[in-house]
């Protein structure tokens, strides 16, 4: 028989879609699930999208340029001009979600065998990236008394080495919510200014923020040029998952140049989803006002229910629409197949991510879950009842 590579043995699976099987059992079962697993919002995309969409007299669906069409990426620079990001369009590659424009990334500036640090928990991918490009990551873990802060720049530091190519942060942070702070950011920027290296930044949350602090981009930090890479997608932002649209946004033009090769090498990006993707960026402050609006009264009711529950411990996210909370139980995972298969309160169950695939530490975070809260008010708060009573009697 033929030999499956060792690479795509050790390609991890997906925390957020491993129990996709045992929530369709449930389903078949009669059960109602509510699903609290994955990042996929419930709120309307833009209409100006959809009509961009509806009203193409399109004949041909041709190709467009690899690094996406210059009119969407001049739109997409007067976009961060907005937000006080000063680029353009030549600093920008398209691409087919968030996801392939970090694969873009780890192809252009590190080699199999190099090294690249990302504090933990993180999101899931950023492992299954990393395998596939022969990378290996070398974790910083973030803890949940401190809120998932950004861990002592000391230890960043220690990991150091010639193999070292670059630091990975989700900022806001999927699966934590953490908002780094201008001030952690500038500690990042000095430290790989110091030992040249690059910092990756993923920012597809940019706008999901609350409680009036403001997202601070490594692309505003002064005399970084040479080192941000930022990725960027429309998936979140304008609830456009299936769209699959993202980008690259770099200063540095030796990096977008050699990123550009891999962009010809899977020829272009989708050229339908970049027409609703460019009519996106005329969507009103108004939609983004009441999206996080709305947000903040989800992560509300979620937080404080959690808090409500012996022996949960939960950090309360300042950004994104995810939280973590560590559980009364050994096994999140285990804990997470029995809702789905063994429990239902009222014929309802919930269908929850658990955190220790958001780790690459081993035996690291086998209590925790990853909430996402992108369901209505009255469905959180169903849910989290439904966790409640699960909890007063589930046996490890």
């Amino acid at each position: 028989m033929p030999v499956i590579s060792q690479k795509g043995i050790n390609m991890p699976e997906s925390p957020i879609r491993k129990l996709v099987p045992y929530a369709e059992a449930a389903n078949k079962q009669g059960k109602n699930v509510y699903y609290l697993n994955i990042g996929q919002p419930d709120i309307k995309t833009p209409q100006v999208a959809l009509d961009a969409i509806k009203n193409q007299n399109i004949e041909t669906i041709a190709y467009s340029r690899s690094e996406g069409a210059e009119s969407y990426r001049m739109k997409i620079a007067e976009y961060y001009k907005r937000n006080d990001i000063n680029v353009s369009h030549n600093d920008i590659i398209v691409t087919t979600g968030g996801s392939e424009a970090l694969l873009f990334a780890f192809g252009s500036i590190m080699d199999k065998g190099d090294e690249i640090i990302i504090p933990e928990p993180f999101y899931a991918n950023y492992n299954g990236f990393s395998i596939a490009s022969g990378v290996n990551v070398k974790p910083v873990i973030s803890k949940i008394e401190d809120n998932f802060a950004l861990p002592p720049i000391e230890e960043f530091e220690k990991l150091i080495t010639p193999k070292t190519k670059a630091i990975l942060i989700c900022n806001p942070g999927n699966p934590t919510g953490y908002l780094y702070s201008k001030e952690e950011i500038k500690q990042l920027a000095a430290i790989v200014k110091k030992h040249d290296l690059f910092l990756i930044a993923d920012e597809v949350y940019r706008e999901f923020v609350y409680d009036g602090i403001e997202h601070y981009s490594i692309l505003q930090e002064p005399g970084l040029e040479d080192h941000a890479i930022v990725i960027d997608s429309v998936s979140k932002r304008y609830s456009m998952c299936g769209a699959r649209i993202g980008y690259l946004v770099s200063k540095n033009t030796e990096f977008i140049t050699t990123a550009l090769k891999f962009a010809q090498a899977r020829l272009s990006p989708p050229t339908l989803a970049q027409i609703a993707s460019e009519a996106a960026l005329d969507t009103p402050q108004s939609y983004f006002d009441d999206v996080k609006e709305e947000y903040v009264k989800r992560r509300n009711i979620l937080i404080n229910a959690l808090e409500k529950i012996q022996g949960v411990n939960v950090a309360k996210p300042n950004g994104a629409f995810y939280c973590i909370a560590e559980l009364p139980v050994k096994s999140a995972d285990n804990f997470a197949k029995w809702l789905l298969e063994s429990f239902d309160y009222n014929n309802d169950t919930v269908m929850v991510a658990p955190a220790a695939g958001f780790y690459s530490t081993s035996g690291v975070g086998l209590n925790q879950i990853r909430i996402a809260y992108v369901l209505n008010e009255d469905s959180l708060i169903k849910a989290v009842k439904i966790l409640e009573e699960a909890l007063k009697v589930y046996k490890d």
